[in-house]
């Protein structure tokens, strides 16, 4: 485990899959982040890249050849990760390409994931190099799970998610078998900016947006008003998801997206696939900003 504080907050992250696992205020000790109880669900912020989501039977094809990938991706649960560099506000951790992951994904690259820890926000900057001689094709996104409720007298159904523009995007509903995204929406929004928490919101899956006009998302409750933000100007794509027994919500930037149900599975072609060139370098981040009022 590695940690960063000031005097507002103090973030762990676990080595594994270099994961953020706790924001807790310093003064009140209060935790902002899910538990990841295993019963319900084991993760506290997984990292997802080189896909985010689900692909047809796991599988994708480049260049005429069959892959393999888990979803979300690699870095999630991944041991190899190191630490490459640490400041006295924030903790960058590294993966390299290795003959292994080559079998499934074959590009060579590195993968940053650094985590900026400034007065009452949490900065996660995510940095792709293209260490290879072709085009390299990819998705990243973030998956943090924010503990709701915060406070012990309100419930789950006290709490709201509180967008930053007035919206009419529909979900984009998920094939429960497979994990793959239907051709199916679901009104969830009617010129409006609020989405009411219920355990019963996500017995279909995920909410997934690709048209949100929002880049902002707080999570408020009714007695305590703004427990926190997240913003995220860089990402096209959100999900909004908690297994229906938790008592968390993730809010999740992606850049990519799940495989639809008729895909051709070309990873080229994939929607939201991103692509760099050799030799270069990506970068996107969001920032978790903890409201002030929670900290005293």
């Amino acid at each position: 485990m590695y940690t960063l504080q000031n005097s507002n907050l103090k973030i762990v992250v676990k080595k594994t899959g270099a994961e953020l696992c706790e924001i807790s205020a310093i003064k009140n000790k209060t935790n902002f982040m899910w538990d990841a109880k295993p019963d319900i669900w084991g993760s506290y912020a997984p990292n997802l890249f080189p896909i985010i989501g689900a692909l047809k039977d796991d599988t994708y094809i480049f260049e005429g050849k069959k892959y393999t990938l888990p979803k979300h991706g690699f870095v999630r649960h991944n041991q190899n990760i190191e630490l490459h560099k640490q400041t006295q506000n924030s903790l960058t951790f590294k993966l390299t390409y290795n003959d292994e992951l080559l079998k499934s994904y074959p590009f060579k690259f590195e993968f940053h994931i650094t985590y900026t820890l400034i007065d009452n926000a949490i900065t996660v900057t995510h940095k792709v190099k293209n260490c290879d001689t072709k085009t390299m094709y990819f998705s990243i996104g973030g998956h943090p799970a924010f503990k709701c409720p915060v406070f012990e007298n309100d419930t789950y159904e006290d709490y709201y998610l509180e967008f930053e523009h007035v919206e009419n995007s529909k979900r984009h509903l998920i094939n429960m078998e497979n994990g793959l995204i239907s051709n199916k929406t679901e009104a969830v929004f009617n010129h409006s900016n609020q989405i009411a928490l219920q355990h019963e919101l996500f017995e279909k899956d995920a909410l997934v947006f690709k048209d949100l006009k929002s880049r902002k998302v707080s999570l408020k409750s009714k007695n305590h008003g703004t427990i926190l933000t997240v913003s995220f100007p860089e990402f096209n794509y959100l999900g909004i998801w908690a297994k229906p027994t938790g008592n968390y919500v993730c809010i999740e930037p992606w850049l990519g997206i799940a495989d639809s149900e008729n895909t051709n599975q070309d990873f080229k072609t994939k929607e939201g696939i991103l692509k760099l060139d050799s030799g270069k370098t990506f970068e996107a981040s969001y920032t978790i900003e903890i409201q002030n009022i929670n900290l005293s």
